[in-house]
């Protein structure tokens, strides 16, 4: 079990290098990425809220907010190879459900949307990038290989390999990655302004045909 545990903990380590070129050597890594000490830190709470442990977990959790900005519930079940980039502000609930190689960023929330029991949290596939400021909000799905843009607010499923911009979030269809996958944030097109021009259009359209 430790040997598995600290092959983990290497595999983090070494998706921050792939995803952060900030990251200049283990010592930073270790002491000065909050996302991954609170997903070390997760990982324990996790264990024992899987044995049950009364308050500890909970107590762990409380700790890793003060420390690190970032709170995430014993028992969200997070995947492999899971990174929060710059982290202050995130908060994954407690039925939230993460898949592998998922990147996330600052203020993100995968949230409920009331007091209901019972799954209320999302559940995000593998591949998918949520940008800074997004909500993800109630028991919903985002597909592999999504891209959530930054300040979106996603209510709905998501289908696979789509991209979702806006508030509420919207599937786009406009190229925002480039060839290696990640996501643009500077090429998110707006979807309002998108649907008020093509609205515009139709408007000129109905005039010529008036005027003919």
């Amino acid at each position: 079990m430790l040997g598995r545990a600290l092959n983990k903990i290497k595999e983090d380590i070494k998706v921050i290098y792939e995803k952060d070129p900030a990251a200049n050597n283990l010592a930073e890594v270790i002491f000065c990425y909050p996302g991954f000490q609170a997903l070390l830190l997760h990982r324990i709470a996790h264990k024992l809220a899987y044995w049950k442990v009364p308050f500890l977990p909970r107590y762990i959790s409380y700790l890793t907010r003060i420390i690190t900005g970032i709170e995430i519930h014993p028992k969200a079940r997070i995947g492999n190879r899971f990174f929060i980039d710059h982290g202050e502000g995130v908060v994954i609930g407690e039925t939230a459900i993460i898949g592998d190689d998922v990147l996330i960023y600052q203020q993100v929330t995968l949230g409920g949307t009331g007091n209901e029991h019972g799954k209320r949290h999302p559940t995000i596939g593998n591949n998918v990038i949520i940008g800074a400021g997004a909500k993800v909000l109630g028991n919903i799905t985002i597909g592999d290989n999504v891209r959530i843009g930054a300040g979106s607010v996603v209510i709905d499923d998501v289908p696979p390999n789509s991209t979702v911009v806006g508030i509420p979030g919207r599937v786009v269809q406009q190229k925002v990655m480039n060839n290696d996958g990640v996501l643009m944030h500077n090429r998110i097109p707006d979807p309002i302004t998108c649907e008020l021009n093509r609205l515009k259009y139709e408007v000129q359209e109905l005039k010529e045909k008036i005027e003919k």
